[in-house]
């Protein structure tokens, strides 16, 4: 190497274009490579040395590994811990289906979460409470986070109920004029849960007879057939000997 700087990466591009240009057999179609248009647009860096990162926080003074210097710095929104919180506290509302549809990109612009957690275009989920819960905590005086917290979440259990009541509302007038509904998704799931209990239970029966035919072929007989028919002889005979009275007997 010799300490001189290696500047050979940086030329692959103008290589492999001098190279495709000057052939030997010019008639020959040659392919150009699936990373040429790539390299075109976006050349690489002429700079061998790795950039420094923006810090968005400040840097931790005991980090004591030089190579997490370079790394990029995890960028943390105030909303991501009432998140966690919200879904900690509510684990089912992240299996609730979601449809997600934006029409110019700039739909958040347009909610006033001032209002309640009720938004144009917005289905009522986990976000409408993390960012009411965020207006109260900037706009409220004096609001703290649990507070704000509890007050989003009483709106919400309260939207959640309207919206089953309708529900059940709704499947009853249907009901009424003739509709079938089928199973619901509890109905499937224990007929599901059943199933498969059953497919276990002959499992398990074989299995277990499998054992007794196993330990009943470990094991050989002396006489055992002649002992057990002396004993059933004799048990039949006590049993009919009339006892006397006031007389225990060991069953």
């Amino acid at each position: 190497m010799g300490g001189q700087r290696q500047v050979l990466p940086g030329k692959v591009y103008q290589t492999v274009t001098t190279l495709m240009n000057h052939r030997i057999w010019p008639k020959v179609k040659v392919q150009q490579p699936v990373w040429y248009k790539v390299v075109e647009s976006i050349p690489p860096a002429e700079i061998i040395t790795r950039p420094f990162p923006p810090q968005h926080k400040k840097p931790n003074p005991k980090t004591r590994r030089p190579s997490r210097l370079f790394q990029p710095q995890q960028i943390v929104y105030e909303e991501d811990e009432l998140r966690r919180t919200f879904y900690k506290d509510h684990p089912w509302e992240l299996a609730r289906p979601r449809m997600i549809i934006e029409m110019d990109g700039k739909d958040a612009l347009r909610y006033d979460w001032s209002k309640g957690l009720r938004q144009p275009g917005m289905p009522l989920c986990g976000e409408s409470v993390v960012q009411r819960q965020m207006w109260m905590m900037c706009n409220v005086p004096g609001m703290t986070k649990e507070q704000a917290y509890d007050t989003a979440r009483r709106e919400f259990y309260s939207l959640r109920q309207e919206e089953e009541v309708e529900r059940r509302i709704a499947k009853e007038e249907a009901q009424m004029v003739g509709a079938y509904f089928g199973k619901n998704f509890l109905q499937v799931g224990v007929e599901l849960e059943d199933a498969q209990y059953e497919r276990w239970k002959k499992w398990a029966t074989r299995q277990i007879a499998a054992v007794r035919t196993e330990q009943s072929q470990a094991y050989t007989t002396f006489g055992d057939d002649e002992a057990s028919a002396e004993n059933i002889d004799l048990e039949e005979e006590i049993a009919e000997v009339p006892l006397a009275e006031g007389v225990p007997v060991k069953r």
